[in-house]
């Protein structure tokens, strides 16, 4: 499943330099950015510069990541430049920079953003990102935005300031779309609440909107005085329903609403479980 998600995502950025990318001229980052420019000195092509590049960059990676990453590396390596090969007569694409970067960036983002959730990369200047990113802890977007923000600058001297800044628009919203891919943001809540009523509130969660939850002993700042602090995921529908409840039956409660980014376990990842025991 990871080598199908990578050759999958590689499809999407060959796809997105074909369609958004190449077309409106923008050196978006990366071995694509490097190839956009050479097109437009040399008119080399951008399939044959890609697959040049990778090879002593993949070689780097195999030596810095590790064997399985280069293996997979090697799968989103060839299928990058053999998806723009094939898509280069693709009927439909736009020269206009202004889509060229939103929508290019966000098909660009989603296909790194799968490739990565294989622990995989494209080649070239992202195994460069993947590389920093191990070495400094940065995130894959932020790897990413700094890597391919070298390109940018030299495609300025090369395109035109203006070209350059829709680059650099195209590689801040691949760089967010990236992380979102990665950490599959969802709608879920994280629902903190601070109470004295705590069996109360205990079974409001339970019985109202059918959620497990975990108390935290805690000491009031302000009052000193033990209170209990619930910690409790919901969905956002869910989140609805339990404010409007807390609000009614339990206003005197300290209650915050957190976007929870990725949520594992049950009732979430895994089924719910209901204790049937008499």
């Amino acid at each position: 499943m990871e080598y199908l998600s990578i050759i999958f995502g590689a499809a999407l950025v060959g796809l997105s330099y074909n369609i958004f990318l190449l077309p409106a001229r923008l050196a978006a980052g990366g071995v694509s950015g490097i190839s956009t420019i050479l097109y437009e000195l040399y008119q080399y092509n951008p399939a044959y510069v890609q697959l040049l590049i990778n090879i002593p960059v993949f070689i780097a990676g195999f030596l810095l990541l590790g064997k399985e990453f280069s293996l997979k590396t090697l799968a989103g390596t060839f299928f990058v430049p053999f998806t723009i090969w094939i898509s280069a007569d693709i009927p439909f694409s736009t020269d206009n920079p202004l889509l060229a970067a939103i929508y290019g960036g966000i098909l660009l983002g989603i296909g790194l953003g799968i490739v990565y959730r294989g622990n995989g990369s494209t080649g070239g200047l992202a195994t460069v990102a993947q590389i920093v990113k191990k070495y400094t802890g940065l995130s894959s977007g932020y790897s990413q935005l700094i890597v391919d923000g070298l390109v940018v600058v030299s495609s300025a001297f090369v395109f035109s300031f203006e070209l350059a800044l829709y680059a650099m628009m195209a590689i801040y919203v691949t760089s967010k779309v990236i992380d979102f891919v990665q950490l599959q943001s969802s709608p879920s809540k994280l629902v903190l609440i601070i109470t004295e009523q705590e069996e109360r509130i205990q079974t409001i969660i339970k019985e109202e909107i059918d959620r497990g939850l975990t108390k935290i002993r805690s000491i009031g700042g302000f009052s000193n005085k033990e209170k209990t602090m619930i910690l409790c995921v919901v969905e956002q529908q869910e989140a609805v329903y339990l404010k409007k409840i807390m609000q009614e039956q339990e206003p005197d409660s300290f209650v915050v609403f957190l976007n929870a980014s990725e949520i594992l376990g049950r009732g979430f990842s895994l089924s719910k479980v209901h204790d049937t025991a008499k």
